[in-house]
């Protein structure tokens, strides 16, 4: 669906009936979807211009048009890119799109399962965590319920980096969401093997504590570090999500 949103071509038929169903039913479900994508831009160019050539990305999905090797390796041809999904029919793909790929890897593991992404050959023999890693988590944790506490999850990955290390997270949530929306969304997804747990600013704050905020801090999508080149496209809040950096 994501794919679909972001006029890729790595979508099923499936994916397509239920993305236009959510288009029509809750379309700024779309506009996140594309504000997303951009701040994915700004924050790997962000941590490569910080010092950090080594990203471990939770719940990739399948691989779309500027996915994170793609903007790391325009600036950074050595940088290191560990994809993990836990999506049978999404690794698989992404495994025939990134097996010519130097210094990219693909695990079919669940991210709420920190030891086992951790100890994959895929992660552990790519990235060195002995040297900064920036753990992205853009777009997943809002697929991850109260009852399997992500900010547990994102603590266990902040354990086993280093200093230096940081995290990157962006969050669905309905700041401009009607209820009918709202209740649309929640529908349309619970029928997926992801389901949606909307939440606050607050409660997006607790789940990366432990971590330094940089600034502008926990904002609005197109909010954080929006730069003249790639102007936002959507009202702040008309982007539904939330999203920020932090460094440990």
């Amino acid at each position: 669906m994501y794919d679909y949103f972001l006029g890729g071509s790595a979508n099923f038929e499936i994916d397509r009936r239920v993305a236009e169903e959510a288009a029509e039913r809750a379309p700024a479900s779309v506009t996140f979807a594309v504000e997303n994508r951009a701040f994915l831009r700004r924050v790997v160019r962000y941590l490569l211009d910080a010092g950090v050539d080594q990203f471990l990305d939770l719940g990739s999905g399948v691989p779309t048009a500027g996915n994170v090797h793609e903007i790391a390796h325009e600036r950074a041809p050595w940088a290191r890119v560990a994809y993990v999904d836990h999506e049978p029919v999404a690794v698989a793909h992404a495994q025939r799109l990134l097996r010519d790929s130097p210094n990219v890897t693909i695990t079919r593991a669940d991210a709420r399962d920190t030891a086992t992404v951790l100890n994959a050959p895929g992660v552990s023999g790519l990235l060195d965590f002995d040297r900064p890693v920036a753990v992205l988590a853009v777009a997943l944790l809002h697929a991850i319920p109260d009852h399997d506490d992500p900010g547990a999850m994102l603590a266990a990955y902040r354990d086993a980096c280093c200093t230096g290390s940081a995290v990157a997270v962006s969050h669905l949530a309905g700041t401009a969401f009607t209820s009918d929306e709202q209740q649309a969304v929640r529908e349309l997804l619970e029928a997926t093997p992801t389901p949606v747990t909307l939440r606050d600013r607050e409660a997006i704050g607790r789940l990366l504590t432990g971590y330094r905020l940089v600034d502008p801090g926990l904002v609005l999508l197109p909010d954080w570090r929006s730069d003249d080149e790639n102007p936002p496209r959507h009202s702040a809040a008309h982007a539904n999500g939330y999203a920020g950096v932090g460094w440990c």
